[in-house]
């Protein structure tokens, strides 16, 4: 099996991931900036890596990621949310709505330290739509703890498992053609 693990990162936390993930996938495996991505046709899985912006992957990555048809692909991805809040679960869903056509088999979000520069631009538009609660600064303050050396654990467990599910299947499928 031929793997391609593709990121997006604006600040490295993405690429990190990538990295930790790069070490659970056997050989052969490519990891590549989706700015230097290969062509996926050779590819038999990918791992796709994005951080989110404004409840989406950014630019790069939404644009990699709507031209990927027919894969088998797991995704990862990196917030300044907590990664099991509302906000993070709609990142998810819009992730994997822009993977149609493609199976997905697991998604690993964790929180992201925040572009200093986001964060400024954040103070300057606080408003009622997002004022800097107390909430909000003690997330901020913990996102900058991440990813850590758990978040890559949950991350490379979570692509083991992918590995191991497509070679159980790929087994099994040559056993039924014996």
């Amino acid at each position: 099996m031929k793997s391609l693990i593709v990121y997006s990162s604006r600040t490295g936390n993405t690429q990190s991931v990538a990295e930790a993930i790069a070490g659970v996938i056997p050989d052969p495996c490519t990891i590549s900036s989706v700015e230097e991505a290969p062509d996926v046709s050779e590819y038999d899985f990918l791992a796709i890596g994005y951080w989110v912006d404004k409840g989406m992957p950014d630019q790069k990555a939404k644009k990699f990621m709507e031209g990927v048809k027919g894969k088998k692909v797991g995704l990862f991805g990196t917030l300044g949310a907590y990664p099991d809040s509302d906000h993070a679960n709609d990142c998810r869903k819009k992730a994997e709505e822009l993977m149609e056509g493609n199976e997905i088999l697991g998604h690993f979000l964790c929180q992201g330290r925040i572009d200093p520069k986001v964060l400024e631009m954040m103070a300057k538009m606080a408003s009622d739509q997002h004022p800097m609660t107390e909430e909000r600064k003690a997330r901020i303050e913990e996102a900058k703890k991440h990813p850590s050396q758990k978040d890559f654990e949950e991350a490379r467990a979570l692509f083991s498992a992918i590995i191991q599910e497509i070679c159980d299947f790929s087994e099994e499928y040559n056993a039924d053609l014996s």
